[in-house]
């Protein structure tokens, strides 16, 4: 049975490209790498999870591949000498901007019982969720505005979620990804060892249920 992984990639001028070096993708045409794989060093790199493909490269492009061959593994990601893509799926700007929200929130509701008062962080998130429906100068100036109020509450963590979401509102669809990538990794790392890997777990299904809306390639 073939083995199946997740990656992110770039698209440019209608080729899909690897986020490092120049490297053209054609969906279901075989890649290759000699040598011993290692990672980070060479071979060609996928995670099991989408949000640990997310978390090393946050392009324009998802990509469910499979592998065979020489591999070199690690934790959250592996090297593998053979790849060929089987499905891609476009990643867009609001996909990263709808992502932040989520991953903010699962920090707010910690954030909300530490400092029930304070309401910048929830102020930032709802900013971000305007300009998700109406993608407009004025609401993009109140999430930016909103974002920096929330940049100043105690929690860090939940400043810092809510803070990449607005800013993902407002950036350019490479600079969302990273913000949403910041987001993800602020709501994991913000609880307890229990609760993040819960909501590590909530977020990767996130990512599951949302390749269903994406946009096929």
């Amino acid at each position: 049975m073939a083995k199946t992984m997740w990656k992110f990639l770039n698209l440019k001028d209608k080729s899909i490209v690897s986020e490092h070096g120049n490297q053209k993708w054609k969906i279901g045409e075989w890649q290759h790498v000699d040598g011993e794989m290692k990672c980070c060093e060479r071979g060609l790199h996928a995670s099991k999870t989408i949000y640990h493909a997310f978390s090393y490269v946050q392009g324009s492009v998802l990509a469910e591949v499979e592998v065979k061959g020489k591999h070199h593994d690690e934790p959250n990601k592996s090297a593998y000498s053979d790849m060929r893509i089987i499905k891609a799926y476009r990643w867009q700007k609001k996909d990263s901007v709808t992502l932040a929200i989520f991953s903010a929130e699962l920090c707010l509701r910690e954030f909300e019982k530490l400092y029930p008062d304070d309401k910048r962080p929830r102020k930032a998130i709802d900013a971000a969720r305007a300009v998700l429906a109406h993608d407009t100068a004025e609401n993009r100036s109140a999430a930016w505005s909103a974002a920096r109020s929330a940049a100043e509450s105690a929690a860090e963590s939940a400043a810092r979620s809510a803070e990449s979401a607005a800013r993902s509102a407002e950036s350019a669809a490479r600079s969302a990804a990273w913000s949403a990538a910041e987001s993800a990794e602020s709501a994991a790392w913000s609880a307890e060892s229990a609760a993040r890997s819960a909501a590590i777990k909530k977020i990767d299904k996130w990512f599951k249920d949302r390749v269903k809306e994406l946009e096929k390639l």
